[in-house]
């Protein structure tokens, strides 16, 4: 199985790495493309296209004229070290061991609007580009243009190595969109976490982001290999509702009655 996490704005390169492993990131060709396309625009129209503030607009333009094509410990951390979002707090993934890392490695993929898929151990440069931007290059008029089947074809290239391939869709609505269905051979189960509130279940959003983190560090620590395996997930108090679910949409849920 392979698991899919969204990338996460907050990021954390303060922290040393410390001796873990890296390898270079797959997609760095088309990441320079797109740098080189945000570097002519101006701090005023990087706010407008990315809905930020002037502060942050002016962050990211100095990210995008510091960003190189040469990735070195120097300018770039691990992806799923530098990533500090509620998703990878759950994952957590400073305190899981090389063997860990190594498994997280070959069955984890991390969407990026600038680096197309990030292994967790990928040298990353610090960027924000969301997968949602309607960004014009020579490919479309947004992202999902510009990446067009190219992430469903590198997702049936580690997928293929399975007799039955399962893609277990952690991410959010906006980062899947740009994994082409119509290219992608593998079955697609996806998670969903719910909570009780009020008089029902609801997603909420910062919460099930956490949850998807913790599910991927279940699976890491667990090193799951097929889809009923997932049911078995009980980090922070959710527990697998059958009742809820469908054969491809697993729902998880805590609270009054889970």
């Amino acid at each position: 199985m392979l698991f899919i996490l969204s990338p996460a704005k907050a990021l954390d390169y303060d922290t040393p790495a410390g001796h873990v492993p890296h390898t270079q990131p797959l997609f760095a060709r088309q990441a320079a493309e797109l740098v080189a396309v945000m570097r002519e625009k101006s701090p005023q129209q990087i706010a407008s296209l990315m809905k930020l503030s002037d502060a942050l607009a002016g962050l990211n333009v100095a990210r995008y004229e510091a960003w190189s094509p040469k990735f070195t410990a120097k300018n770039s951390k691990q992806a799923a070290l530098a990533f500090n979002g509620d998703a990878y707090q759950g994952l957590d993934a400073k305190t899981l061991g090389d063997s860990q890392l190594a498994w997280a490695q070959d069955h984890l993929c991390i969407l990026s609007g600038l680096y197309g898929v990030l292994r967790p151990l990928d040298w990353m440069q610090p960027y924000r580009l969301e997968m949602g931007t309607a960004l014009a290059t020579g490919h479309g008029k947004n992202l999902y243009q510009f990446w067009g089947a190219q992430i469903a074809d590198y997702l049936n290239e580690r997928a293929a190595a399975d007799v039955s391939p399962v893609i277990v869709n952690l991410a959010s609505e906006e980062y899947f969109k740009a994994v082409n269905r119509k290219a992608l051979k593998a079955r697609v189960v996806s998670c969903v976490f719910e909570e009780w509130r009020g008089d029902r279940y609801k997603i909420i959003s910062f919460m099930a982001k956490r949850a998807r983190g913790l599910m991927v560090r279940y699976a890491i620590e667990n090193k799951l290999a097929t889809v009923e395996k997932l049911k078995g997930f009980d980090a922070e108090g959710y527990g697998f509702d059958a009742g809820a679910s469908t054969l491809d949409r697993l729902v998880f849920r805590r609270g009054q009655g889970a």
